[in-house]
């Protein structure tokens, strides 16, 4: 059907590039591009022999000028980022520049903040709409997934939704004494920054890991989960009317937050630039070079991952709750793309947004989220590629 630029070449990067060859009916063309033109090779290496044609290209998605001259040359339908969110707005800039269709998983965060917002890329709304091309904001699992759930209640199951718990859990074990499951700069900063939920029509901020449920996950077991901020509350909040309180949840092991607290208390989650050496360096960045590399944990990573909305709300006036959610085991992600689940569970969402919008399914100029499109396509084709959705219109709720 089309030809897909993807940029980035990380573990989500790697998952979504195999499931893009493995949907050749829609992807009969990719290029792969990142700073690191070597780890686009390697993975072409491994992918080449099937329908869909791959190529590779050196770029730095910090330069919207590098960008705007590959897209040009390759001409793709859509540009899939699946870089850092902190080249969100570049990347888009060479979108708007092309005329090209625009996907990413994350929202677009500044490098020296940790501040999670979708107000930057949202600003782009009308120049999309005047280009006539679409942007698709935050297409992974959470975001991602989780609006898509949430669209399909709405649609099918609810007339109002007033609660939503989203339930985030990794039963998954690495065997290392501390790693994260995704980029490490990535997944501290959001970790250890404040709490906040929505309720009543306001935002509470809490101290981070203040809040803390014991949870009983299918497949998984009962485990220790915490509130955190996390970017698809602020877009749910806009997108589905008559809500009256929306939480998000990620479980974490005791071991994880005790190497987590020491780290912070020697200073080395910080952000803020020292002086090392007559260099200047950045802690965190420094700590994410000697921490394992995300994309190593797959042949390490038994367990299954449990992530999934639980909502309350009215159907004919009377009282309904429902849980939608799915199951996935490391393991056998591992054997079917080289993958641990969480960077699986993102991947996977990533080519589906792609997909929907090359064929026109999910397509109209502008900005948009997730939510704000029809879930049904979307639904389906997560049965189809690889995170079957289950659903219990009797879960236990969050108190």
């Amino acid at each position: 059907m089309g030809k897909a630029l993807i940029v980035g070449c990380g573990g989500v990067a790697g998952v979504a590039i195999h499931k893009c060859c493995q949907n050749s009916e829609v992807f009969e063309e990719i290029c792969i591009a990142s700073r690191t033109k070597s780890k686009c090779d390697a993975l072409k290496a491994q992918l080449e022999g099937g329908k869909t044609k791959v190529t590779t290209a050196q770029v730095d998605a910090d330069n919207v000028e590098e960008m705007v001259a590959l897209i040009e040359a390759f001409k793709p339908d859509v540009v899939l980022n699946l870089a850092l969110p902190y080249q969100d707005l570049t990347i888009m800039e060479a979108c708007l520049a092309t005329g090209v269709h625009y996907v990413d998983t994350a929202n677009y965060e500044p490098p020296d903040t940790a501040k999670f917002e979708y107000k930057w890329q949202w600003a782009y709304r009308e120049r999309f709409e005047k280009a006539g091309i679409t942007a698709l904001l935050g297409s992974g699992f959470d975001p991602g997934v989780t609006g898509v759930f949430t669209a399909y209640a709405l649609k099918h199951h609810f007339d109002e939704i007033h609660y939503i718990d989203i339930l985030d859990c990794n039963g998954g074990d690495h065997g290392y004494p501390f790693a994260t499951n995704f980029n490490p700069e990535i997944n501290i900063r959001e970790v250890t920054s404040k709490g906040r939920y929505w309720e009543e029509g306001r935002w509470v901020e809490t101290q981070p890991m203040e809040i803390k449920r014991e949870y009983d996950f299918e497949a998984v077991g009962q485990k220790d989960m915490y509130l955190l901020y996390h970017e698809e509350l602020e877009s749910l909040v806009q997108n589905v009317p008559g809500l009256k309180r929306i939480r998000f949840f990620m479980t974490f092991g005791q071991s994880y937050l005790t190497h987590l607290k020491c780290l912070e208390n020697v200073g080395m989650t910080s952000i803020e630039p020292i002086e090392f050496e007559g260099k200047q360096i950045i802690p965190l960045q420094f700590l994410k070079a000697v921490l394992p590399d995300p994309a190593s944990l797959g042949p390490r990573t038994k367990g299954k991952t449990n992530i999934g909305c639980i909502f309350q709300g009215v159907k004919d006036g009377k009282p309904k709750t429902y849980y939608l959610y799915n199951i996935c085991d490391h393991e056998e992600c591992y054997k079917e793309v080289g993958s641990q689940a969480i960077s699986y569970t993102t991947g996977v969402p990533a080519m589906i947004g792609a997909m929907l919008v090359m064929q026109g399914l999910w397509q109209k100029p502008g900005v948009y989220n997730v939510e704000e499109f029809d879930p049904d396509p979307f639904m389906e084709a997560l049965n189809k590629w690889g995170l079957p959705w289950q659903e219990s219109f009797a879960p236990e709720l969050v108190d």
